[in-house]
């Protein structure tokens, strides 16, 4: 329920967390399940949250056990169709759990699902593909014996930063892996088979850029502005400066105290959870010392504002 609740709202809000979203193969995303999302995870809880909201049907995705804080927590997740993984980290005795994930995910995909996993079993903020683990192609194996039709989309995120709001966002999509391309194996030896398949597939996609060359993702990200475009956006970026800085430097100052690879993600979600809240307060505000009803119109004017100064800012910092 949770999940189609906020659909919609996070679909429009990556209007105004990317300056630009370029997606290889658009088609692709009216995929239909029994499908795995194989990707890379550069940006911790924000790459299911884009993915999701991209996709016509609903994406079920795997996360780190250790965030099923509390019974709370563990409903609140799994009703956003996220699914527990345990790691040695968080404790032997937590593993056995894995089982009954994996035995749920294995369901979904014969229900015709979607399933979002990372492949890299950890998410670290680089321009880089790390090893794969196994677990994606021991899910996809699984699957093939049980004779469901399961095919895996390989899933390259690339952004331009990962410590500031407003970026440019390319997906690239591999070619779809199927049973046949491992020539119908399903033994031990498959798993490495299915990794270097996907490996290969994934290292085409996902951008390799040493992390202090600026000029390297300025020159594959940013698209600057016409001399009219930044006379047209100057104005109303300054607006929306003006307007939207107290609760964007709140946001930020709340995220600086996280770990930095969780940075970009939190700082979207304070800002997604509060900024209604901080239209309506400052709606009331206007109309309380003005008593116009042109106040009740900044709802839609702030926004637009604020999305004329995310198109005015560069998006490669």
């Amino acid at each position: 329920m949770l999940y189609r609740i906020l659909y919609l709202p996070a679909r429009i809000a990556l209007l105004f967390y990317c300056k630009s979203l370029r997606i290889s193969n658009k088609d692709l995303l009216r995929q239909e399940g029994p499908l795995i999302l194989a990707a890379n995870h550069p940006n911790s809880f924000l790459d299911a949250i884009i993915l999701a909201s991209l996709f016509r049907q609903p994406v079920y995705s795997l996360a780190r056990g250790d965030a099923f804080i509390s019974p709370f927590v563990n409903r609140m997740l799994r009703s956003l169709h996220i699914l527990p993984v345990y790691r040695i980290s968080e404790g032997a005795e937590t593993l056995g759990n894995n089982y009954s994930t994996f035995d749920r995910v294995e369901t979904l995909l014969g229900q015709n699902k979607i399933v979002l996993i990372f492949s890299e079993g950890l998410c670290i903020n680089e321009w880089h593909l790390r090893p794969l683990k196994k677990g994606t192609a021991r899910i996809a194996i699984r699957a093939w014996q049980n004779n469901i039709p399961l095919k895996i989309l390989p899933v390259g995120l690339n952004y331009s930063s990962y410590n500031s709001f407003g970026k440019s966002v390319h997906i690239n999509f591999g070619r779809i892996i199927e049973k046949k391309d491992l020539n119908g194996s399903t033994s031990g030896k498959a798993l490495n088979t299915f990794n270097d398949i996907l490996s290969e597939a994934l290292s085409q996609h996902v951008y390799e850029i040493p992390d202090r060359s600026l000029s390297a993702r300025k020159e594959i990200f940013e698209k600057p502005l016409t001399p009219i475009q930044k006379w047209v956006l100057a104005l109303p970026a300054g607006i929306g400066y003006f307007l939207n800085c107290p609760v964007y430097f709140l946001a930020k100052a709340i995220t600086n105290q996280t770990r930095p690879d969780h940075y970009d993600s939190l700082l979207v979600g304070i800002l997604f959870l509060t900024y209604p809240f901080y239209l309506l307060i400052i709606t009331v505000i206007a109309w309380l010392l003005s008593g116009s009803l042109w106040s009740l119109l900044l709802p839609a004017v702030m926004p637009l504002t604020a999305l004329a100064l995310l198109h005015y800012r560069t998006s490669v910092k």
